[in-house]
């Protein structure tokens, strides 16, 4: 295949690697480094593909590509950008480029967008608003939320149903809320259900809306959030704890599109768009029996799987930023942290994911002593946790034996009667087994046979080690595998 392509980026190193890849692949190539370049390459020869960066130095690529797209709709366009924010990827959606493309690409992704855009041209593009940056909730830069973006960027022009995965505080309803707020029933309610906080007798009616005089204590009739959230999104959480005779009824619907109130016989049309979310694993649920096929499949159209925080930690600096400025906006002191703390917070495991930062930066907002965060009061505030414990982690490093040496060194300093007074070995084991048993109850969605498994502990031992160090592992006692 070959085509006339035109290459706009102002980054002289990036050209020449495209341009080479590009050519070795059988394409001729032209390169523009500003807007100005590009429009006297456009009047020169129509491409058969523009590619383009977003920040040019004379303007932005993306808004120069929505005028494009607007007078010539059978013009492909792929978008490179370095600014790689969610708003970006719907940007680039929203103009009707055929693929967006976050800076660092690889060679090989941009070669197969080429060929596949120059196989399909790209028609017109719906007209939708646009949105400012801190009108989107999700942050992070990193390549597994690049990988979400694109994905999110897709759904919000189309009605499919999602199915959003990922452990507990990974961020599943912020999901929810883009795709239903950048998409065209964004006017509509957008409407939530968690199926874990709904006794499993209510759940139908709550979903479906209920008769008067359909049950004992139904005074009068109540529309389900099927009807509260008609034209709009319905957001299912924690879908995979939905009772199995709710499923068979839920499945119906999605089938039909179509339901009846508790206790009523006029048939609803079911105009909602389904976005559901669940941190259990619903391949291992539909195996033992807990969670309907028919029903999975249903929903599993678009799988959108969010990294958990441990596995996105170059994010953890600008999350951390952004979660002290939200505060300073909601009036709490304004407060800066110091790159000592922020490598600190980036060696935390972070079991609770990206909430459990969320509620770090918010109380060091309030108790901090001063305007700078330093590193001393990140490691205070992160053996406090969650549970108000008083254990001082070690400090950041990538090895252990390192991190006890240096904690000796700050216990001999800030605490030297802890070296004699027969306390030392219970407070460092202290340091190591709350944050690892909490991780890995956190990588194995609290149970309790798996975590201690992957330990090589006996679980009655890892009980005895959660009730000691009062660590809430949900619903530990009934736990059945």
């Amino acid at each position: 295949m070959s085509g006339d392509l035109l290459l706009v980026d102002d980054d002289a190193a990036i050209r020449t690697v495209i341009v080479t890849s590009l050519r070795r692949a059988g394409f001729d190539i032209r390169v523009a480094s500003s807007l100005a370049e590009m429009e006297r390459e456009l009047k020169r020869a129509r491409p058969d593909l523009l590619i383009t960066d977003v920040v040019l130095p004379d303007g932005d690529g993306l808004d120069r590509a929505a005028a494009l797209t607007e007078s010539d709709p059978g013009l492909p366009i792929i978008v490179l950008s370095a600014k790689n924010t969610l708003s970006t990827a719907v940007r680039a959606n929203e103009v009707g480029a055929f693929e967006y493309l976050p800076k660092p690409f690889d060679l090989d992704a941009l070669t197969a967008a080429v060929r596949g855009a120059l196989d399909r041209s790209v028609g017109d593009a719906e007209e939708q608003e646009t949105f400012a940056e801190d009108a989107v909730p999700l942050i992070g830069r990193s390549p597994a939320m690049q990988e979400v973006y694109r994905i999110i960027a897709r759904m919000v022009s189309n009605d499919l149903t999602v199915l959003v995965t990922g452990e507990s505080g990974t961020g599943k309803e912020l999901v929810a809320h883009a795709i239903h707020d950048l998409g065209h029933r964004r006017r509509e309610p957008f409407i939530a259900l968690n199926m874990a906080a709904i006794p499993r007798e209510l759940i139908e009616a709550e979903l479906f809306g209920h008769e008067r005089g359909a049950f004992t204590g139904a005074q009068a009739r109540v529309a389900g959030k099927f009807e509260q959230a008609s034209g709009g999104t319905l957001f299912l959480d924690e879908i995979g704890d939905m009772p199995m005779e709710a499923q068979t009824r839920l499945l119906r619907v999605l089938q039909s599109g179509e339901f009846t109130t508790v206790g009523g016989a006029r048939t609803i049309r079911a105009d909602v768009r389904i976005i559901a979310a669940t941190n259990k694993d619903l391949h291992q649920r539909v195996e033992a029996g807990q969670f309907r096929e028919d029903l999975f499949y249903r929903l599993n159209v678009v799988p959108i799987n969010l990294p958990a925080l441990r596995d996105r930690r170059q994010d953890i600096a600008l999350l951390a930023r952004h979660f002290l400025d939200r505060a300073a906006e909601e009036g709490l002191p304004r407060k800066r942290i110091d790159p000592a703390a922020l490598s600190l917070l980036e060696e935390h495991g972070w079991p609770g994911n990206v909430r459990e930062l969320q509620n770090v930066m918010r109380r060091i907002a309030v108790l901090g002593r001063d305007d700078v965060i330093d590193a001393e009061e990140i490691a205070a505030m992160l053996g406090a946790g969650e549970g108000g414990s008083a254990v001082e982690p070690l400090l950041p490093t990538k090895n252990i034996a390192d991190a006890v040496r240096a904690h000796l060194r700050h216990i001999e300093r800030e605490n030297p009667a802890l070296l004699s007074n027969g306390g030392l070995y219970d407070h460092m084991i202290a340091q190591v087994e709350r944050p690892l048993i909490e991780t890995m109850l956190a990588r194995h969605d609290d149970n309790q046979l798996r975590t201690a498994q992957a330990l090589g502990i006996n679980r009655n031992t890892l009980r005895k080690r959660l009730d000691l160090l009062g660590i809430e592992a949900g619903k530990r006692a009934e736990t059945k595998d």
